[in-house]
């Protein structure tokens, strides 16, 4: 059924998500956009009823009679076709953002969402709302009807619906009802940009529609993959491209804001921002399914912060490497589900964190190991990178958690400037690059002594969050999957052991952490860390308990195969920010080194006889 005029809300998970690698769209299984910004991710909303139900704005197009409706992708694309059925036929929408290469390989990409609306079997009616809300809803938004569709405008934001299709207009939105036969079809085209409005036939839907699913066919082909998991490790892929910013080579951590981590609660933050350590994980999972030439876009990304910064580093950026992303709440907007306060903008951005250029010199490093390039230019940038992890990392900070409190010596945070080093160290013998080699070995072994004497808890037998406390953290994982202990150290078993035992929340599911980080509510458990277990389990040879757990993290995954940060671990309900680059690029590592492991595994005919 259908929530005709939008006074609920839609679990996170019932959802897809288009897009054109300028910004994206969600649109749920019912056949409504309920997420937009335009022209760019980070722009004031066009549709975000997902954030307020009643007058965020959306635009839904359905079946006039009562419904069943799915979703799939078109093949291995991002174009998106919702179907519903009725009582007198069946009905498709198609809708897609278009983006592809020219004949000279150059990106094309237009700031135009197209829903190509089909009858496939019978006849029926159809109704159609839109009802945007320019500017995430501030002020009225002004609709007027013209020969070729709609103009809406808010004070300075306007976009167009280009339509064949008449519309009337009442109480702030434009509603359409027309027939449609087996094989009939009609168009609809939002765009943002134009001067004035134009008909629906002047955007070529029919030719964008097929180089754009060239293009996304195109790069699925290319990767690299093999095995039963095959198909979620592509559609992961796809969806970690819909969240590049193409003309800078920026990734954003999702394409949404203030989706809650705790329904009711206050952890609800803005993402659509470019995160260092984000980007630089997305990148070395592209890297490893075969695709290199996104992580020399990435590259490109760092010399244009280092051109604009210099020495004053971020955590985080806006994705043109604009303006600080300063934070501000959308009091107007009731939030998701009631989950206040909305947010535009991330404070983190004034955050130290230490672990982030550990993230960046680990995928330079992987992407040499492929066979890439770094030249003399990113080199000084990530030796500078390197010289000042070692300046700084007995500096205490705000940690991978971005926690708003007083700075600590998180070990994580200890961790990556170790990893800063080792791989700094590294790189420069491997590219026979100048290094300041006394100074790197000298900080190599004081971060490394320092972290073992100080981070390591013998009463836990595990490493802590911190410093001054006895509390576990999730991110203590990767102490061995960045090879600091060896897989089989017995500090690196117990420390598996026994995060899982304080922070497991059953079927391998863990949170974060267990400590009063000053925020209200509680939070889900974090797919992020769960993925992390499942490539620490391939480490130390527990391939039976890694291939359960990854499956059962699989099964997770919405209609689509889409994930967000979190899931609820009673209800299984997704929650924060949809869909998340790090569920997904941890999908495509953790997918990767199981395939090889279980490949390895068979052909040495080994039984694996590990146990928790």
């Amino acid at each position: 059924m259908s929530r005709q005029d939008g006074n609920d809300y839609r679990p996170i998970g019932d959802y897809g998500i288009i897009g054109n690698m300028l910004s994206a769209a969600l649109v749920s299984i019912e056949g409504s956009i309920d997420w937009c910004c335009l022209p760019r991710f980070d722009s004031p909303s066009v549709f975000a009823a997902i954030l307020d139900s009643p007058k965020g704005g959306s635009f839904q197009i359905m079946p006039a009679d009562r419904f069943e409706s799915e979703q799939h992708y078109d093949k291995d694309t991002n174009i998106l076709q919702t179907s519903y059925k009725t009582g007198k036929g069946s009905l498709v929408v198609t809708d897609f953002m278009p983006c592809f290469q020219d004949a000279d390989g150059k990106m094309e990409a237009f700031t135009e969402v197209h829903r190509l609306v089909k009858c496939t079997k019978g006849e029926l009616e159809v109704t159609v709302i839109f009802q945007p809300a320019l500017d995430f809803a501030r002020g009225n938004t002004e609709l007027e009807l013209t020969d070729s569709g709609i103009v809406a405008t808010n004070k300075s934001h306007r976009i167009f619906l280009a339509s064949d299709v008449r519309f009337s207009r009442a109480d702030g939105k434009a509603r359409a009802s027309f027939r449609l036969r087996d094989g009939e079809e009609i168009t609809f085209v939002v765009s943002c940009g134009d001067e004035s409005p134009r008909g629906v036939a002047a955007y070529g839907t029919e030719e964008k529609l097929e180089k754009t699913r060239d293009y996304w066919s195109s790069l699925s082909v290319g990767c690299d993959i093999q095995g039963k998991w095959r198909q979620a490790l592509v559609r992961s892929y796809l969806t970690l491209h819909l969240l590049m910013y193409q003309p800078t080579g920026a990734v954003v951590a999702a394409p949404t804001t203030s989706l809650p981590e705790a329904v009711g609660g206050e952890r609800n933050w803005d993402y659509r921002y470019a995160w260092l350590r984000d980007a630089s994980l997305a990148l070395s999972a592209f890297g490893k399914l075969g695709h290199r030439e996104e992580i020399d876009g990435f590259m490109g990304w760092l010399l244009r912060i280092h051109r604009r910064y210099g020495d004053k580093r971020q955590t985080l950026y806006s994705i043109d490497l604009g303006g600080e992303p300063k934070e501000e709440l959308l009091t107007h907007l009731d939030g998701y589900r009631h989950s206040r306060p909305v947010r535009i903008g991330n404070e983190a951005y004034s955050q130290n964190q230490l672990d982030v250029f550990g993230e960046v010199i680990e995928t330079a490093y992987s992407f040499v190991q492929m066979g890439g390039h770094i030249s003399e230019e990113e080199w000084d940038v990530l030796s500078e990178y390197v010289d000042h992890t070692c300046r700084h990392w007995p500096d205490p900070d705000s940690g991978i958690w971005e926690i708003r409190g007083q700075p600590r010596h998180y070990v994580y945070s200890k961790l990556m400037c170790w990893v800063a080093i080792d791989r700094g160290r590294k790189l420069a013998r491997m590219l026979g690059y100048e290094g300041n080699w006394e100074y790197w070995d000298k900080n190599w072994r004081l971060v490394r002594d320092d972290l073992l004497s100080k981070g390591w808890s013998p009463q836990r037998k595990a490493f802590t969050q911190h410093y001054d406390t006895d509390a576990l953290d999730a991110s203590n994982l990767l102490v061995s999957l960045y090879d600091f202990l060896p897989a089989t150290d017995e500090r690196a078993v117990s420390n598996i052991d026994q995060i899982t035992s304080e922070l497991g929340l059953g079927h391998g599911l863990l949170k974060r952490y267990n400590v009063d980080d000053g925020l209200k509510g509680k939070e889900g458990a974090f797919f992020w860390c769960s993925f992390w277990l499942v490539r620490n389990y391939i480490r130390i040879g527990r391939l039976d308990y890694a291939e359960a757990l990854y499956e059962k993290l699989l099964s997770y995954g919405n209609h689509l195969g889409l994930f967000p940060e979190m899931v609820d671990p009673e209800t299984g309900e997704g929650l924060g920010n949809f869909p998340q680059a790090l569920t997904h690029l941890a999908i495509i590592i953790a997918g990767l080194e199981l395939t090889q492991a279980l490949q390895r595994n068979s052909n040495v005919g080994g039984e694996n006889v590990s146990g928790l």
